[in-house]
């Protein structure tokens, strides 16, 4: 079964996941941007989400997840929860 780690970002409105993103496109460090923004507890440690198959995540959420660029930040995505930035750090 495929697995993959992911880190992301969840905010409430698709213009601040847009504005964000570019801030990281810019050089900003996820990890810390998403301590400062994030609202999902996850933001904490950086937005880490640990390893996790498919069907653990929300639809729109493994839609990206398993076909999008390793180490890219993909997003805005949107959810039940909000918009999130996501970043893919390894597949297997």
């Amino acid at each position: 079964m495929a697995k993959a780690t992911a880190r992301h970002i969840l905010v409430k409105t698709e213009e601040q996941c847009e504005q964000l993103k570019q801030e990281i496109a810019g050089g900003k460090d996820f990890a810390e941007v998403a301590k400062e923004h994030s609202s999902c507890p996850s933001g904490r440690s950086g937005g880490a989400l640990g390893s996790f198959g498919p069907g653990q995540m929300v639809k729109e959420f493994d839609e990206v997840v398993f076909s999008a660029d390793l180490n890219t930040v993909q997003g805005p995505v949107k959810t039940q929860f909000g918009y999130h930035l996501l970043e893919v750090t390894s597949r297997s």
